[in-house]
């Protein structure tokens, strides 16, 4: 079978929806987050009011179903337990090493989610051949694709979660002076945000086709937006945390401790929706 492509769509040089006019009449639509998360692409044969999803085979849908849950649960725990070392942290006179456990805790739940949406991109179905079907290739746990809005997406988001656990890890040492708190705790945690903040910013591209967009109907949207405003509030809270050599103290422990529990639950709540964007 024989097609054209009729438009693509995306955002900067990422591609993230293509659709073609089929030989035989009717249309086809491929969505990156879709053929990522669902394994599905739309078909609408010549003459029918509605699209109809296509899926991948059963094999490529058990994969990105048990890729899909482990970084729906693994976010969902990691959010969880930030927010109970930030809550600690606030209301709480307990040592300092018990919230710095539970943040190291709930900072390895966040890689394994990382990790898992990474290898997920990774093993998405394919647009590949005919316009009306999905490929799916051998399962791998790593690939370079930069080309590709939502491995790079993905990437960074795995990235972020790499450097975080060089603050938590950090977080333990004690005796630090203002300058080596900064270095060695503070900086990795300003660099882990930024790089939550540029994933969360490929993925808004990746659904929206482009810039920014509101879909309150799309659950992706939903997921999308409520983990970019929990990197939104892991910012602020990292800048709060700030430690000016000259007073010795952080700018705000409050606003570093709330933008922690706000951000974190942010990340828990979209964990959850994320267990009903599946195959």
């Amino acid at each position: 079978m024989r097609n054209s492509e009729e438009r693509a769509e995306g955002a900067g040089p990422f591609v993230s929806r293509l659709t073609w006019r089929l030989e035989e009449g009717g249309t086809a639509v491929w969505e990156s987050r879709a053929a990522r998360k669902r394994g599905t692409l739309d078909v609408r044969p010549a003459g029918a009011a509605e699209s109809r999803a296509r899926r991948a085979g059963t094999v490529a849908l058990d994969r990105l179903r048990r890729l899909n849950d482990v970084a729906a649960v693994s976010f969902t725990v990691g959010g969880t337990l930030f927010a109970l070392g930030a809550a600690l942290a606030q209301f709480s006179a307990g040592r300092p090493l018990t919230s710095a456990t539970i943040y190291f805790t709930g900072g390895v739940f966040f890689t394994l989610g990382g990790y898992a949406s990474l290898v997920q991109s990774i093993n998405a179905p394919r647009r590949e051949g005919t316009a009306g079907a999905l490929t799916t290739h051998g399962f791998r746990w790593w690939s370079y694709e930069p080309g590709r809005i939502d491995w790079v997406s993905t990437f960074v988001l795995f990235a972020g979660t790499l450097v975080f656990g060089v603050n938590l890890l950090d977080s333990f040492l004690r005796g630090l002076t203002a300058q080596q708190q900064n270095r060695l705790v503070w900086t990795p945690d300003m660099v882990g945000c930024l790089l939550f903040l540029i994933s969360g910013h490929l993925a808004i591209a990746e659904i929206c086709h482009g810039p920014p967009c509101l879909r309150r109907r799309s659950l992706g949207w939903w997921i999308v937006a409520v983990n970019q405003l929990g990197s939104v509030l892991f910012m602020v809270s990292a800048v709060a945390a700030f430690t000016p050599p000259e007073t010795g103290s952080e700018v705000s422990v409050g606003v570093a401790n709330w933008g922690t529990l706000t951000g974190a639950l942010c990340f828990a709540v979209a964990g959850v929706l994320q267990v009903f964007e599946r195959p």
